[in-house]
């Protein structure tokens, strides 16, 4: 999931309510085939009529529907070709015959969340060599086989993030805590899992204890009965982070009608319409994340520039993303929405997604 240099925009933070009605002006069609929408910092437009699509880890995860209907917005600002498409299981070699489809199709740009970081760069790569731009975005892969990789947030700001929240949420006597990941492949989960333990080993954490790792591969289901599991496995468990929107909801769910109701806290990256009825029943203090509307909004920008050719992914790019302002691409082509934001009871209802 469901499981990011720029700054927290709290403005379209605070704006998420209205999100789904906020429309931004296009500009009259040009008679060179371009739109008028500003795209890079030194002039230029956007081409009319890209062909952007989206491949998410897989569809129906309210996540991804979130972020890619983000993309879907931006898409229609710059006067392009929207569509997503994508498995409905999150495996490792699920997301190639689609990109393979999506190349045949002559698509501009794909925007994929990588459920492996190698097994799908051939399929990109070929891609890529049809012409097409590759944006990744919330799980990058292999860095040489895309043009853009637009993070949510840096892995060491949501590695403290969610130590801290757990460290909060468990007390000052500390003891066992779990990992309640998504895939045993995905890419961002593994280097925010790597971070954490960096994290906890720091001496104010001293008395917190990783215990176990479980996967619950973005399944619902699965993720309910890992829950379950681990607190038959560890009857001392005080905590469970769970990094992946699926994973938390469903460990929630499972600690919210449970005798471990207040007894083990849970905090994870999750959305505020998902979390809601488990912050407010008190199974859960608080939980974070960043706008998934906002990183599929600018991923759908950034590739819009690159396939215009206002940029080429190089260190120091500059680009606009219609709303969201500019962005600078930084090392290794990679572009940065902001850092995660905490929701608890006292801010969620000011959240609609």
């Amino acid at each position: 999931m469901r499981a990011g240099t720029g700054r927290v925009r709290l403005v379209a933070i605070t704006a998420l309510a209205a999100l789904a009605l906020a429309t931004a002006a296009c500009a009259d069609d040009s008679t060179d085939g371009t739109s008028a929408s500003p795209a890079a910092s030194g002039g230029g437009s956007m081409k009319n009529g890209l062909k952007i699509a989206f491949l998410p880890k897989q569809v129906n995860n309210p996540y991804f529907t979130t972020s890619d209907n983000g993309g879907k917005t931006a898409v229609e600002e710059i006067k392009g070709t929207y569509s997503e498409t994508g498995p409905s299981e999150a495996s490792p070699s699920a997301q190639v015959s689609y990109i393979n489809t999506l190349s045949q199709q002559n698509t501009d740009v794909i925007v994929v969340s990588a459920n492996d970081k190698d097994a799908i760069c051939g399929a990109l790569n070929e891609a890529r060599q049809g012409g097409a731009k590759v944006v990744t975005f919330d799980s990058d892969t292999n860095p040489t086989c895309r043009d853009l990789f637009i993070n949510q947030a840096t892995a060491e700001g949501i590695a403290k993030n969610q130590v801290k929240l757990i460290s909060d949420a468990v007390g000052p006597d500390g003891g066992e805590i779990a990992i309640l990941s998504a895939t045993a492949n995905a890419t961002n989960q593994n280097t925010w899992i790597e971070m954490m333990k960096t994290e906890l080993a720091k001496p104010e954490y001293a008395k917190l204890k990783l215990v176990d790792t479980v996967y619950g591969d973005d399944q619902d289901q699965k993720s309910f009965t890992e829950t379950q599991a681990l607190l038959a496995k560890h009857p001392n468990l005080k905590g469970i982070i769970s990094p992946t929107t699926v994973g938390v909801a469903a460990a929630a769910r499972y600690l919210s009608g449970s005798s471990y109701k207040g007894k083990v806290q849970l905090t994870g990256l999750g959305t505020p319409n998902q979390m809601r009825a488990f912050v407010k029943d008190g199974t859960v203090k608080a939980f974070a994340l960043w706008n998934p509307a906002d990183l599929g909004y600018l991923a759908a920008y950034a590739g819009g520039a690159l396939a215009s050719g206002l940029i080429t992914g190089k260190e120091g790019d500059k680009f606009t993303a219609g709303k969201l302002g500019e962005f600078t691409v930084g090392k290794d082509a990679t572009v940065l929405l902001g850092d995660p934001f905490t929701f608890n009871a006292s801010n969620i209802d000011q959240f609609n997604f």
